[in-house]
């Protein structure tokens, strides 16, 4: 039965092959697309179940005693014993990704060759030399042989495509690349998707593709809005109940969109007051117990914000800074990284003047500028000077 769903479900039941039946023409597109069948064919119980997130040997159990049987049985309960089952009974196409299986659990020492395959099957045998390319560090040779599965199979297996798409365009972002070609890699997965059940793998697709399009921006509003338009989709699959971790960093990385842009036009008060919020709801997850870095960086973002929000209680904000600041110093500690330390210290510095706070502020502006000279940020420790300067020209004026 052609094409195999090989590629489309994550985990185990990516790698298993299903034996034909009579239902298998109407059941498969759907399939290929994610969508389960309302009533499963007895041969394909096992699937189910490894889709259903059960145990392997639960699923093994299930499984038929045909070649596709002895194929899925090596997958779930990979040993000697059932890889040489299988090379017994299986021969072309099912022999080859026989091997390639064989190859990612370390039976083999390198991929089979890709001899006759097609479709599917040549592209799960692709993407396993790629990987091969990889583990050795070819980056460039594993990304053109990944990228050709993926063209391979983009007609015939549009989720498994996408995956593969998906794969490409990480790696490169992983390598430091967030060019054209990688945010296309993106959008090609996103439109292969488009028409699945794969809300998450979505959701986690249009965040990649909202960080590497922010990585790009310069400051550029037009790509950052497009960023955020990426989050805001995410925030549609990422909810607070149900995925924490991924909601609490969306929405860090959405504010941060926001403030980056630039502050030109009417709007930009609101955009601030937005990404406020949003880093207000990151803090909901990120706890100083439970994620102290993120937290550190969520609060000192938010008390950036807060210090160049332009509102009617501008003192209120500033208030709230200068303890948000002190906060993020009892985790930032200047022995572990003595120059963001010193920011830390430079802005709460910062806010404290414009209160008019100069008793307290001096001390912590002197010990930031200190900081920044030892370690030669002395355009930093010149910006220091100034705020210093400012402070002692409206003490001179009011004396």
């Amino acid at each position: 039965m052609r094409p195999q769903p090989i590629g489309v479900f994550p985990g185990t039941a990516g790698f298993l092959l299903l034996p034909s039946v009579p239902e298998g023409e109407q059941l498969l597109p759907l399939l290929l697309h994610g969508f389960l069948p309302e009533r499963w064919p007895d041969p394909w119980r096992f699937y189910a179940a490894a889709v259903g997130g059960q145990s392997e040997e639960a699923v093994a159990e299930l499984l038929t005693g045909d070649s596709a049987g002895a194929y899925n049985r090596f997958i779930l309960i990979p040993n000697e014993t059932t890889y040489a089952s299988a090379e017994r009974v299986l021969e072309g196409e099912e022999r080859l990704l026989l091997d390639a299986a064989a190859w990612r659990f370390g039976f083999r020492s390198s991929p089979p060759p890709l001899a006759e395959s097609r479709d599917e099957v040549r592209a799960f045998l692709l993407a396993s030399h790629a990987y091969d390319a990889f583990q050795r560090e070819d980056w460039r040779t594993g990304l053109e042989v990944l990228l050709e599965a993926a063209h391979t199979v983009r007609d015939v297996s549009p989720v498994f495509s996408a995956r593969l798409y998906a794969e490409w365009a990480a790696t490169r972002h992983m390598l430091g690349d967030d060019g054209d070609e990688t945010i296309n890699g993106y959008r090609t997965a996103l439109k292969l998707l488009e028409v699945s059940s794969f809300d998450e793998t979505r959701a986690e697709l249009w965040f990649q593709l909202g960080t590497a399009l922010q990585a790009t921006a310069g400051g550029r509003k037009s790509i950052l809005v497009e960023a955020v338009n990426c989050y805001q989709e995410a925030l549609k699959v990422y909810k607070r109940d149900t995925y924490p971790e991924s909601y609490a960093m969306v929405h860090m990385n959405l504010a941060l969109a926001y403030l980056a842009m630039p502050a030109t036009d009417r709007s930009a008060r609101l955009r601030t007051a937005v990404a406020i919020q949003s880093l207000r709801e990151s803090l909901r997850i990120y706890t100083k117990e439970s994620y102290p870095e993120l937290w550190a960086s969520a609060t000192l973002n938010l008390a950036n914000a807060l210090q160049h929000v332009k509102t009617s209680h501008q003192e209120d904000n500033l208030w709230e800074a200068v303890a948000l600041y002190e906060d993020v110093l009892t985790v930032r500690r200047p022995e572990d990284d003595p120059v963001a330390y010193a920011r830390v210290l430079a802005n709460q510095g910062n806010a404290l003047a414009h209160l008019g706070a100069f008793s307290r502020a001096v001390p912590r502006l002197e010990q930031a500028r200190a900081y920044f000279e030892e370690h030669g940020e002395y355009e930093s420790a010149e910006a220091v000077d100034a705020v210093l300067a400012e402070i002692e020209k409206k003490r001179l004026a009011h004396s």
